[in-house]
C-alpha cells in the first residue's frame, strides 16, 4: 500500500504553526510527515527558517500515530554527524519509534553558513559517507573513537538510545550515488518520480529491497485553493525556485541568489510543474506519477502557509481518499 506524507516545510511557516500544521494533519489522515532542514528560506518571501530539530521534538510529543523523519538532514558542515547520532536517537525515543533519519549531502543555501565553504559534489558524498559510518558506530551504544578523513571522535558514547534503533534514509540522484549509498541505507530518498533509480537501487548489492526491505520517499510540491488564480499566484510567488532543478539547488548561497535566478520564470511556467486549483483529481495524477515509478511514499507539500489551515480541515480527506482509491 503506497503511504501519503504531509511535509512540514520549515521555509514557509513558523514553529508554532508547524507543530499545530502537525496535529492537524495526523486528524486528517496523512500516514507520515516530514520536515525540511534549513537555516534559511530558499526566496524571501517565504520568510520562515526555524530550527527543524527543535521543532521536530514538539512534534513528536505532539503527534501519537504519524511517522515522522527528516527531508532531509546534512551530516557534514553544519551539524558533526556525533551531534546528529545524538539528536537523532533522542527524537526517536520522544516519538517511541516513529522518525526515520533523511540524510543527504545538503544545499549551499543551509551549510554556507558556518563558514567552512561548500565542496565539489564528489567531496560532499565522501564526507557523506564518512558521516554515516560514525553515525551508525554512535548508534550501537558503544564508545566510539574515530579518525577519518573528514571527521574525529574522541571517546564518545550515547546514552540515552531507543530500542528501535533509528532507520536512515538516503536521498540519491545518479547511479554513482544510488550505487555508493543504497548498500549503506535503508531506505530511499529522491525527489524525482523516475523509477530508474528505484531499479537500479534494487540492483545494487547489499541494498535493502526496496518494496519489502526499504521504502522509496518521494515527495511533490501542490498547491491547493477554491481559487485556482490564487493558487497560481502563490506557487509563483512561494516556489518558482523549484524549477531550477537540484544540481541548480544545491549550489545557490542565498535567498538573493533564488530570486535573481528565477527572475524570469512566470506564472504559468510554475502552473506548469506543480497542480494548482481546486481539482484534487488534477493532483492525484500528478502524485501518480510517484507510485507508477516504484516509490512506496509520497510526502505532499502544500504551497505556503496562507491557506495551510483551510487545505487541512477541508481539503486533505477527501485528497486522501482519492489517492489512496487510486494508488496500489
Amino acid at each position: 500500500m503506497t503511504r501519503f506524507g504531509y511535509t512540514l516545510m520549515t521555509e514557509q511557516s513558523g514553529p508554532r504553526e508547524l507543530v499545530g500544521y502537525a496535529v492537524a494533519a495526523e486528524r486528517a489522515g496523512f500516514d507520515f510527515e516530514v520536515m525540511s532542514d534549513h537555516y534559511s528560506p530558499w526566496l524571501t518571501e517565504q520568510g520562515h527558517a526555524p530550527y527543524a530539530w527543535t521543532t521536530l521534538g514538539a512534534v513528536a510529543h505532539a503527534t501519537e500515530r504519524v511517522g515522522l523523519m527528516t527531508y532531509v538532514t546534512c551530516p557534514t558542515l553544519r551539524y558533526h554527524p556525533a551531534v546528529v547520532a545524538q539528536k537523532s536517537a533522542t527524537l526517536q525515543i520522544l516519538a517511541e519509534g516513529r522518525f526515520v533519519l533523511g540524510l543527504g549531502s545538503g544545499e549551499n543555501l543551509n551549510e554556507h553558513v558556518v563558514g567552512a565553504g561548500w565542496p565539489a559534489i564528489a567531496e560532499r558524498q565522501d564526507m557523506l559517507a564518512e558521516a554515516i559510518e560514525v553515525i551508525r558506530a554512535l548508534h550501537t551504544g558503544d564508545l566510539v573513537n574515530h579518525r577519518g578523513e573528514f571527521f574525529q571522535v574522541d571517546s564518545a558514547r550515547i546514552w540515552d538510545l531507543p530500542d528501535e534503533g533509528v532507520d536512515i534514509g538516503v536521498a540519491v540522484a545518479g547511479d554513482k550515488g544510488i550505487e555508493r549509498f543504497a548498500p549503506l541505507a535503508d531506505h530511499l530518498v529522491a525527489v524525482e518520480p523516475n523509477a530508474e533509480i528505484v531499479e537500479s537501487w534494487n540492483e545494487v548489492d547489499g541494498a535493502p529491497q526496496i518494496g519489502r526491505d526499504a521504502r522509496a520517499v518521494g515527495q511533490i510540491p501542490i498547491c491547493w485553493d477554491p481559487d485556482e488564480d490564487a493558487a497560481v499566484a502563490r506557487a509563483h510567488e512561494q516556489f518558482r525556485w523549484f524549477g531550477g532543478g537540484w544540481k541548480v539547488n544545491a549550489d545557490l548561497p542565498t535567498p538573493a541568489g533564488f530570486s535573481g535566478a528565477t527572475t524570469y520564470v512566470r506564472p504559468e511556467d510554475v502552473a506548469e510543474s506543480i497542480p494548482c486549483g481546486p481539482d484534487l483529481d488534477k493532483i492525484v495524477e500528478a502524485v501518480s506519477a510517484y507510485w507508477e515509478a516504484g516509490f512506496t511514499d509520497v510526502a505532499l507539500v502544500q504551497v505556503g502557509d496562507e491557506g495551510q489551515d483551510r487545505f487541512l480541515s477541508e481539503a486533505a480527506g477527501p485528497l486522501l481518499e482519492r489517492l489512496r482509491s487510486a494508488a496500489p
